[in-house]
């Protein structure tokens, strides 16, 4: 909440220790939504999978949603490892996901938010940087075939 105005006058109750005022404020609320892609920071790591913090909330990030890769839970690192790419999830990391579920229950206060990083730019901010520059690279032996066709092109006559 923020610009919270409270009146200075207020109603007291008979046997209510408590004095009642009126009271104006601007809120500032967020709902997630289905395939709304969101950044947010590891703030547990389990073996099931991870929960981030987005915002005011916390989302769970299922292992198996995790990369396409086998993953382990790391105990005594309190991480999730892929076994091929040797990726590493810890608490603290920040993440780029796409939510995939959002169920509140009725009342607003409880409620449930899953996500995926199973897509193309999506995942640990340092891998979705890795994989970009991966595809910037030439591919190998592309420089080593352009220099060999210019060795191999004849002069043009000035």
């Amino acid at each position: 909440m923020t610009g919270i105005k409270v009146n200075p006058i207020g109603k007291i109750i008979p046997g209510d220790g408590a004095t009642y005022h009126t009271v104006s404020f601007t809120l500032l609320n967020y709902y997630p939504e289905i395939q709304e892609v969101v950044e947010g920071e590891v703030v547990e790591v389990e073996d099931f999978g991870a929960f981030v913090r987005i915002g005011p909330i916390d989302a769970l990030l299922h292992v198996s949603q995790v990369i396409d890769d086998f993953v382990s839970y790391d105990e005594r690192q309190g991480a999730l490892t892929a076994k091929e790419s040797n990726r590493v999830l810890r608490q603290r990391d920040i993440i780029r996901a796409r939510i995939t579920v959002v169920s509140f229950a009725k009342g607003g206060s409880s409620g449930k938010i899953g996500m995926t990083m199973r897509q193309p730019f999506l995942g640990k901010l340092d891998w979705i940087d890795e994989d970009i520059k991966k595809l910037r690279a030439p591919p190998k032996g592309a420089s080593e075939k352009a220099g060999a066709e210019r060795k191999t092109k004849p002069l043009e006559a000035v």
